[in-house]
């Protein structure tokens, strides 16, 4: 193996511009690991949060450092000989950053656990756009809200990376979905399995939504107060889950004051989880849209775009051929 790699490094806080392609140490594989050759990885608001001081910076022990958590690519070293994923194989998955070094890089070090074989009717682009928002959607919707048949939710930026896969989590499952979005993502949504979707420029979700028993948040209180406004079309005891680190930071008092159930979420790097994924990407049950790709060389503007709020799914860095 080479000793160094390419990456997109990042040596001190601040705008896009602070990410600078260079070279640094291509990362060792330890214990149970597996070293991945990465052909693709997405661009996450946790990146942009992180990468200008925000989000998990303060947990960077090292400067510079290579930040992305999802990964697309092709294994270079398996954790032993006979494990059933080899070199060669085909893989995806997410990492923690800053724990482990980041995806915006030709290699990356993953434990085992985390790591599970691309669905083979996904490109290395579709799959890369995957882990971390379809995680996060499947444990919101699914484990924590347990979507089923009739349950009302409304989804709030249904049309984002997280929230184009909750909204299909939750209508596979049986839930009523309710998505809120720019009119014009209003027919894909409904596409994906949305019963309606409300126009947030045009609307106050409050005023149409009509009574919920979930609430699935990926704004909090950034944008015009749309956590605290959630509350109030949540039934007695009903449950809103809140994902975006720091949006919101009076939710549980408002929550507990509103007569509803609270909780943030964390998502978690589970290969178990991921593989169930799989199956419902590779049957077509569950679709990853990727609405722009850029080269690593790119990867300043791939954070201008995920910071500009108007993705439609997901964003994709292409790292190399595969």
């Amino acid at each position: 193996m080479q000793k160094t790699m390419r990456a997109a490094l990042l040596a001190r806080p601040g705008d896009a511009d602070e990410l600078r392609i260079g070279e640094t140490a291509t990362p060792d594989r330890v214990n149970a690991e597996f070293l991945v050759k990465v052909v693709a990885a997405s661009v996450n608001p946790i990146d942009a949060k992180t990468r200008a001081g925000r989000g998990v910076f303060g947990a960077i022990r090292d400067l510079p450092a290579v930040l992305g958590h999802d990964f697309s690519g092709v294994v270079v070293e398996s954790p032993y000989r006979a494990h059933p994923i080899k070199p060669g194989d085909e893989v995806f998955g997410m990492v923690m950053v800053p724990r482990f070094g980041g995806t915006y890089a030709e290699y990356v070090s993953v434990p085992s656990l985390s790591v599970v074989r691309k669905p083979s009717t996904l490109s290395h682009i579709e799959a890369a756009g995957a882990p971390l928002a379809a995680l996060t959607a499947w444990g919101m919707v699914v484990e924590v809200a347990k979507a089923h048949e009739g349950q009302r939710m409304l989804i709030h930026a249904g049309s984002g990376g997280v929230g184009h896969f909750a909204v299909q989590f939750a209508s596979y499952f049986g839930a009523q979905v309710t998505a809120t979005a720019s009119g014009a993502n209003a027919s894909w949504l409904r596409s994906l399995g949305a019963s309606s979707v409300i126009d947030y420029e045009t609307t106050r979700f409050e005023d149409v939504a009509g009574e919920m028993d979930v609430v699935i948040d990926l704004v909090g209180n950034v944008h015009d107060d749309t956590g605290s406004r959630s509350l109030a079309v949540l039934r007695r005891g009903g449950l809103i889950v809140n994902a975006p680190t720091g949006s919101w930071p009076t939710f549980e008092e408002e929550a507990a004051a509103a007569g509803v159930r609270g909780t943030d979420y964390k998502v978690a790097p589970d290969g178990n989880t991921l593989a169930v994924i799989a199956r419902l990407l590779e049957s077509g049950n569950v679709r990853v849209h990727v609405d722009k790709i850029f080269a690593l060389d790119q990867i300043a503007d791939a954070h201008r775009a995920i910071e500009s709020g108007h993705t439609r799914g997901k964003i994709v860095v292409k790292v190399a051929e595969g």
